[in-house]
């Protein structure tokens, strides 16, 4: 891979402590060097209203905006809440998707991370965002797909990935992520065009 693409991270959990967030920093650790990346903060992200969206917004939306906008790719891990994704990355979605025509989300390559203590993996929250995703024609990896069930045992008191099994998934799957992005980021297809 000729470049070291960068991902925005986003993880759909605030607790520091949380599985989802230690999924992504044990998926960045398997990663190959060709991806660099950066954990965007959303939980500081006014909910969105368009009365906010004036010439000076909320300073926590435009600093999301050009963290996410100047990435190659988005990484997205999150936990499934009631069925869905929590209620404060829907609202990171919003707030990236806006001022209309200028989504940040646009045309950038994905993945779809879900967790969950149960054995589902998180099911219903990764299809939920994978429909939101596509308004923006963000390519998203199909294979493999990542649902990371019994979350709550795979790592050890001091946060490390005990899980072989696990780790050895999160490398195959960093590895296709990486060459999907490499086809796939916005700068590689005007190139090509």
């Amino acid at each position: 891979m000729s470049h070291t693409r960068t991902v925005a991270v986003l993880v759909g959990s605030l607790r520091q402590d949380s599985a989802s967030r230690k999924i992504a920093k044990a998926f960045a650790d398997q990663a190959p060097d060709s991806l660099e990346f950066r954990f965007v903060e959303i939980g500081d992200l006014p909910h969105y209203d368009p009365d906010l969206e004036t010439d000076t917004p909320p300073e926590s939306w435009t600093r999301f905006r050009q963290e996410v906008a100047s990435a190659d790719a988005v990484l997205f891990v999150t936990p499934e809440y009631n069925r869905s994704v929590p209620g404060f990355l829907k609202n990171a979605i919003d707030v990236g998707s806006r001022p209309w025509g200028k989504a940040v989300w646009t045309d950038k390559p994905t993945l779809i991370v879900s967790t969950s203590a149960g054995a589902l993996g998180g099911f219903g929250a990764n299809h939920q965002l994978r429909q939101m995703v596509s308004f923006f024609n963000m390519p998203i990896l199909g294979q493999p797909e990542v649902y990371i069930g019994n979350s709550l045992s795979l790592f050890d008191e001091a946060g490390t990935l005990v899980s072989e099994t696990t780790a050895e998934f999160l490398r195959t799957v960093s590895e296709a992520f990486a060459g999907f992005v490499e086809r796939n980021a916005p700068a590689v297809r005007r190139e090509a065009a």
